[in-house]
């Protein structure tokens, strides 16, 4: 419980706070985004500019408006009964705009009597599996969720005042997209995300014991993005108890959009569930800033940017492998549509891998075409009957 009082003075203190806020770059989300009689649901991991993109909504909406910050530490112990004093206090608005809401428990009730009271929502949250939960027992039919990810190339380069070539790529390849490291280069920024998710979204949450154990397989995962994993080699390499634990560990960083599995594809659901399983996560200056494994290797981060590219977009992404490996196929509507391979340059060294897994897969899922994503080599390549594009990336994206 918290007093009204001090429920005033945060939300005084917000207000002032969210006068002097720059608007930042316009969001691509953004312009997608409608606020109507379903509840608006911003999902992300922290720091990508959810808060940001909730204040360009407030500034551009002609209704009357207001806005609370429930990770204000003025309001620790915020409870359920407590957003009742909020309302009184934010008094008679249009649209509620609440930051983080999900901190207190039950709060989809209050959200839900907003919403019967006509009254427009938009909501973030930093947790996908507690508000997926929540929402899908208390607000079904009520609500679009949109998820907001760090920068795009397209917006670094908006936000960096800066063309699209090779070398912007290559720096958005070494630098990722979050917006508060890009404003300074200090790499303790994103090594303090990582803790903040580990500990605050995971550790706390869901009551893990051995806290320690949970960070080291997140670093090792993090180090070896586009890599296959299989839980029973992770339960040994890091003496955990059972696979189960093993998944739920991983389930939990991919609810806080830590990491993301991408499986192996199969006709047989069974199959695709037994599968080892690609990892990938969620920025690229992330990964370099939290692990040391990526001095020489640019290759695994380029295929890293490439998924987020793709999984910006809410597809259904896997990995294809027979003789050879296709980094991704993408099926949209319960229909594979495209078959990408990502390799940095296509020469007689990996000719016979690369173009040898695109065609596999191109013969497999019967497609007339498939698509390799470069560095900064372009070509139209014609074999078997099939064709091939390589396109660079700073184009392609």
């Amino acid at each position: 419980m918290v007093l009204k009082s001090d429920i005033e003075k945060a939300v005084i203190a917000q207000r002032q706070f969210l006068s002097k806020k720059s608007l930042g770059i316009d969001r691509e989300k953004r312009k997608s985004m409608v606020l109507d009689r379903m509840i608006l649901i911003i999902t992300g991991i922290r720091r990508c500019g959810k808060s940001t993109l909730m204040l360009q909504l407030i500034k551009l909406s002609k209704n009357k408006t207001a806005f609370f910050n429930f990770e204000d530490p003025r309001i620790f112990g915020f409870e359920l009964g407590d957003l009742n004093k909020l309302a009184e206090i934010l008094g008679e608005v249009d649209t509620y705009y609440f930051d983080e809401i999900q901190n207190v428990e039950q709060w989809e009730v209050f959200a839900r009597n907003l919403h019967d009271h006509e009254k427009k929502l938009c909501i973030t949250g930093s947790n996908a599996s507690l508000l997926s939960k929540e929402l899908g027992t208390r607000l079904t039919g009520r609500y679009i969720q949109v998820e907001l990810f760090p920068f795009s190339y397209t917006e670094y380069l908006v936000y960096k005042k800066d063309d699209r070539s090779i070398n912007s790529f290559n720096d958005y390849l070494k630098n990722g997209g979050f917006p508060e490291y890009l404003a300074n280069y200090n790499r303790e920024i994103l090594q303090q995300l990582f803790k903040d998710i580990v500990y605050r979204d995971v550790v706390v949450r869901h009551g893990v014991r051995n806290a320690k154990t949970l960070v080291d397989l997140a670093l090792f995962l993090i180090s070896n993005v586009g890599k296959e994993y299989s839980l029973n080699k992770l339960k040994n390499s890091f003496e955990i108890g059972s696979t189960n634990s093993v998944a739920a560990y991983i389930s939990w960083l991919e609810d806080s959009y830590l990491l993301f599995s991408v499986p192996r594809f199969s006709w047989s659901a069974r199959r695709m569930a037994i599968n080892s399983k690609k990892i990938y996560t969620i920025d690229t200056g992330f990964a370099q800033a939290n692990s040391l494994s990526f001095t020489n290797d640019t290759g695994r981060l380029f295929e890293n940017s490439v998924f987020l590219s793709l999984r910006r977009t809410n597809k259904e992404i896997y990995y294809f492998r027979e003789k050879y490996e296709c980094d991704f196929v993408v099926k949209e509507l319960n229909k594979v549509t495209q078959v990408i391979q990502v390799c940095s340059e296509i020469n007689d060294d990996n000719f016979s891998r690369e173009v040898g897994g695109l065609m596999e897969a191109l013969d497999f899922f019967d497609l007339p075409e498939g698509l390799i994503i470069t560095l900064d080599q372009e070509d139209i390549l014609k074999k078997s009957g099939k064709k091939i594009k390589l396109i660079p990336a700073w184009k392609w994206f």
